[in-house]
């Protein structure tokens, strides 16, 4: 294997990377050395850092979609926001510190109008980004961490989240409340052939949606980074069109009302239906699952890609696969497998056709790795 691009410019652990996909090449990447450092991976040096952390180690990053020279920065239980050409001061143009408890990671919806704030005692903080103040609370889900949070870009009122209560949540914002469950913790939930999995509990660490832009190729789905060492890929529209048809059937024998506040979400019946369950038996990972994401470069969405505690790296070849119907088993379906002498934090790609794959693992030095 090649060796790996090393990028210098975090003092302490690198936690998360974002790449930009208006300018192919540009990376974000945060530390726990409360830095934001910017590369561009056709420079040798890093073009700018950001000292923003306050001496608090930065959890998560997205850009302002539509306009990346906006960034928000998640730090302790607040997010700021700043504008990349105004270095003098690092002045935030806002910030929210809406969260009771450390901020996991943050996201921004496709019509950036909404931000979105995971924190481990399970809430989630819908943030309307345009007013400038707090929307919605959602809370009554997880029961412990939530690790995770991604808007539909297909569904414009609803986020999903995933959790260390072994929980992926599907939320309507707008509501406030959550509409269906996945328990991977369940027995349908879990991979039902011999493969050699760690038995660690399936916390879900990550989730990952597909662009808009290549939804209609790759369907309505979300890869759920497991933290029993597998990927799940699950089709969310399917799941949702069968709770629908099973909820109709039974509102209709329903004669006594309830208030909305006792409701529960239904369950997402995965373990019967199409599914794809990558695995250690496949090549997979040995341990725990800590990022997933779908790849920018060549193809969009052709790859699904992987990092984990067991320090490497899954290119998964996964559509054809998956098209198909199977659940697991064959061995062409990992592409590439990158070895690492540390633990994954965070991976992002980047369109460009090499030098795609972004690592930080728990080191100071961000890895970059060419797939293509």
């Amino acid at each position: 294997m090649t060796e790996p691009r090393r990028l210098k410019g975090h003092k302490a652990i690198a936690t998360y990377c974002i790449a930009s996909r208006d300018r192919p090449g540009l990376v974000a990447t945060a530390g726990e050395d409360g830095c934001v450092c910017f590369f561009d991976l056709r420079c040798k040096d890093v073009l700018l850092v950001m000292d923003v952390g306050n001496n608090n180690p930065i959890s998560s990053l997205c850009f302002k979609t539509g306009n990346e020279n906006i960034i928000y920065v998640s730090a302790g239980n607040e997010v700021r926001c700043y504008d990349v050409n105004l270095a003098a001061s690092w002045k935030p143009l806002e910030s929210y510190s809406y969260n009771k408890d450390e901020i996991n990671q943050i996201a921004c919806n496709p019509k950036s109008s909404f931000l979105a704030a995971a924190d481990d005692c399970g809430d989630v903080k819908i943030v309307d980004i345009r007013n400038h103040c707090l929307y919605k609370t959602l809370r009554a889900g997880h029961s412990t961490i939530c690790s995770s949070v991604q808007f539909l870009p297909w569904r414009p009122w609803e986020v999903i989240t995933g959790g260390l209560d072994s929980k992926l949540f599907m939320w309507d914002f707008s509501k406030g409340r959550p509409q269906k469950v996945a328990d991977f913790g369940m027995p349908d939930m879990t991979n039902t052939g011999d493969s050699g999995q760690c038995l660690n509990p399936a916390f879900v660490h990550s989730l990952a949606v597909p662009d808009i832009d290549v939804v209609d190729k790759v369907g309505k789905i979300c890869a759920v980074a497991r933290g029993d060492g597998a990927v799940n890929v699950l089709n969310i529209e399917l799941e949702l069109a069968a709770i629908k048809s099973k909820t109709s059937s039974k509102t209709k024998k329903v004669t006594k009302s309830v208030s909305d506040s006792s409701i529960s979400p239904g369950p997402l019946h995965v373990g019967s239906r199409k599914k794809l369950h990558l695995e250690h038996s496949m090549g997979g990972h040995s341990a725990a699952v800590s990022c997933v994401t779908f790849s920018l470069f060549g193809e969009k969405g052709k790859f699904i890609i992987s990092g984990g505690n067991d320090k490497s790296v899954k290119v998964w070849d996964w559509y054809d696969s998956y098209d198909a119907g199977a659940i697991s088993g064959g061995t062409n379906i990992l592409s590439k497998n990158f070895g690492l002498s540390k633990k994954v934090n965070w991976l992002c790609t980047t369109p460009m056709d090499s030098e795609n794959l972004v690592v930080c693992d728990t080191s100071r030095v961000v890895k970059v790795f060419s797939v293509t």
